[in-house]
């Protein structure tokens, strides 16, 4: 029979004592804590030749950990600040292995001090309303997938939802009755309503009946899921998505951007909120954001609204006729200044 590990033994114990028990995460956290995982596993699996059973703590090195940061960007494609999100949950197990396992110190710190990378702040990337009514009518209408596919990703537009709280709603989470509204379930399992369009509920409350899931036995089951009856993941959504905005890059390529994810749809709403006038203050709430400073990336971002508010603010001062236009006798002294 083959032993545990000590990366097995520590790993289990930091989701189950530390982060379940101690720190009492939400459930947000731990998925993606155990994601950086997998690919921490499947890593020292490809590229070390280190099978799961036989990895070991002392096979995790500073060095080791650093070049797994750089596969992440480098294979995988993962920007900086994802880069940055994936130690960040490294860097909490080797300080949990601090207080487990003082006797390598040395080691746990030598990880920890591994740097976050920095990076440029990178304008925020949006789809105009045309591209999005562009998105949606590439959607075959006419199939029952596609009839799916419309509700889930005109939801995800309408909500401003993050791609985890659209997978996490159920039937329940709806109201499709005046006033329309979806209870979206964000970072630190913190609530929050956010109203729907009516258009929107007429396609919901379609795709609703078309898939059984009015029923009352129903109400808790995934609203969106697979042909297994399984939750849809966010990987599932994304290739939905792309799937789509690849046909309307050809019909329309100056209204689709070269890279898209369903955040995408997230910042393109929080835009035309802005840009419909909708005060940040009311934004911040419908995207669960913990801070008006998070939302002002938007307003900072909109060069159309900065233009705009110049232009309101000093309309007064373009407007007016300059005092020396009505008095003749200034205009020619200031023309026979030059």
């Amino acid at each position: 029979m083959e032993s545990i590990t000590d990366f097995a033994k520590y790993l289990q114990s930091f989701f189950t004592d530390c982060l379940a028990g101690e720190r009492g995460v939400s459930r947000h956290t731990v998925r993606s804590y155990r994601d950086v995982f997998i690919l921490l596993v499947d890593y020292m699996k490809d590229e070390k030749k280190i099978p799961a059973d036989k990895l070991k703590m002392e096979d995790l090195t500073r060095e080791v950990i650093l070049s797994f940061l750089n596969w992440l960007q480098d294979k995988r494609g993962c920007g900086i600040s994802t880069r940055n999100q994936r130690f960040a949950a490294i860097r909490a197990f080797f300080g949990y292995l601090q207080y487990k396992d003082p006797a390598r110190m040395s080691q746990w710190q030598s990880v920890r001090s591994i740097r976050l990378k920095r990076a440029g702040k990178s304008s925020v990337s949006y789809l105009t309303i045309d591209g999005i009514k562009c998105l949606l009518e590439q959607i075959p209408a006419e199939t029952r997938n596609g009839r799916r596919d419309l509700a889930l990703l005109s939801l995800l537009y309408d909500s401003g939802a993050r791609v985890q709280e659209l997978v996490d709603l159920t039937p329940s989470s709806l109201r499709l009755y005046k006033p329309y509204i979806v209870e979206l379930s964000g970072k630190g399992m913190k609530k929050r309503i956010v109203p729907l369009q009516e258009k929107q509920t007429e396609l919901l409350r379609a795709y609703i009946k078309e898939f059984g899931l009015d029923q009352p036995s129903m109400n808790m089951h995934p609203l969106f899921f697979n042909s297994w009856g399984e939750k849809l993941t966010g990987a599932g959504v994304t290739y939905i998505l792309l799937k789509y905005a690849r046909i309307a890059k050809i019909v329309k390529p100056e209204l689709i951007p070269e890279k898209i994810s369903p955040h995408v749809l997230r910042h393109s709403k929080a835009m035309h909120l802005l840009q419909g006038g909708v005060n940040l203050v009311y934004i911040r709430d419908i995207l669960g954001h913990v801070s008006i400073q998070t939302t002002e990336i938007y307003a900072r971002a909109d060069s159309k609204l900065k233009q705009e508010a110049l232009k309101n603010a000093y309309a007064d001062v373009i407007d007016k006729e300059p005092s020396w236009v009505k008095d003749p006798k200034l205009k020619v002294f200031l023309k026979n200044l030059a």
